[in-house]
């Protein structure tokens, strides 16, 4: 990650996280992550495979739910 950036999970736990942090989510924990309103973000992540899938894509975070 290159830049200050946030994660929040679905009980509305926001956490800053800022170049080097690791961050963990439990196994099926809906949570998003991302760049903070001035900034860019990169990341790497890394999650094992279930029955041959690795992640179940969530719906999409609105322009005005990103803001508030």
């Amino acid at each position: 990650m290159a830049s200050v950036s946030s994660c929040e999970t679905v009980w509305f736990i926001i956490e800053e996280i800022r170049p080097g942090d690791v961050i963990w989510f439990p196994p099926g924990e809906k949570h998003w992550h991302g760049a903070a309103p001035t900034t860019a973000m990169t990341h790497i992540a890394i999650q094992e495979s279930l029955d041959g899938k690795a992640v179940d894509w969530l719906e999409k975070v609105s322009d005005e739910q990103y803001q508030a």
